[in-house]
């Protein structure tokens, strides 16, 4: 048995994971599963996969997800390109706290993110935020309040519009508004997260006059820097990350970036 050599953040928000993704091994795999499941997102560092090869790890963790507002790259379906070029003015695409896609009825599971092209080290760094310590943070008044309730979700949120501005080059046609509706606080193998993406979120289900303060609330308590950890990239670098239990947002940044996204479903 190959064990995993595994470094958690000093927060606990993440783990970096120190092993070749080109000679994997099963048990390796199961263990990476373990630490994602415990962790949240992993950290791959130094690992310049090809599109072969990086579509053949993520294969590991379930079948690729459809992503309905961009287009696939040109030569591998399965991946959807993600980038930034130094003349582009605006926000960074995904600039804002979300989880990947929640309006639509069945989410992707899982996002791998790989860095193709990055700026200089320092910039373009992607935030993460732990929602199973966000969850065990909360009073217990709080957790009772939101055990049952659902979130409302839209693709029309107001973290589309990072996404429009980037539309010209990767979008599809599709402007329709997507909607769906999922459970504020999710269980993971007996952990409970919080599941509300604050670029996402429109309302909440059967909860009129109290819902514009519960979802303020949520949004502020759900991005705490004892819950973060900023991950900055080099070419190469794979992060891979579950979208129960994880809120991910890029950060403003001026620069050449572009990056590999495939989804599990």
């Amino acid at each position: 048995m190959s064990k995993i050599e595994f470094e958690p953040t000093n927060n606990k928000v993440g783990c970096f994971i120190y092993t070749d993704l080109k000679d994997v091994k099963k048990d390796q795999i199961d263990e990476i599963k373990k630490l994602l499941s415990k962790y949240g997102v992993l950290f791959f560092k130094n690992q310049n996969l090809n599109p072969k090869e990086y579509i053949n790890f993520s294969s590991n963790f379930g079948a690729p997800a459809e992503y309905p507002m961009l287009k696939p790259h040109k030569d591998f379906k399965d991946i959807y390109v993600i980038e930034r070029k130094k003349t582009d003015t605006g926000k960074s695409f995904g600039e804002g706290p979300h989880t990947d896609s929640s309006y639509l009825e069945n989410p992707p599971r899982y996002t791998f993110l790989q860095a193709i092209d990055v700026p200089e080290e320092g910039k373009g760094n992607t935030l993460f935020y732990n929602q199973f310590l966000a969850y065990e943070a909360l009073e217990e008044d709080m957790k009772k309040k939101i055990e049952n309730l659902k979130g409302i979700f839209s693709s029309q949120g107001k973290i589309a519009q990072t996404r429009k501005l980037r539309m010209a080059d990767h979008g599809t046609s599709g402007t329709k508004e997507i909607k769906s509706e999922h459970k504020l606080v999710q269980s993971i193998e007996g952990r409970k997260a919080i599941y509300c993406s604050p670029g996402h979120i429109v309302g909440i289900v059967n909860l009129n006059s109290e819902q514009e303060d519960l979802i303020n609330f949520l949004s502020t308590h759900q991005i705490k820097e004892t819950f973060s950890y900023s991950f900055g990239w080099k070419k190469g670098d794979i992060a891979l990350w579950s979208n129960r239990s994880m809120l991910h947002a890029a950060t403003a940044f001026s620069g050449d970036r572009k990056m590999f996204r495939i989804t599990i479903q």
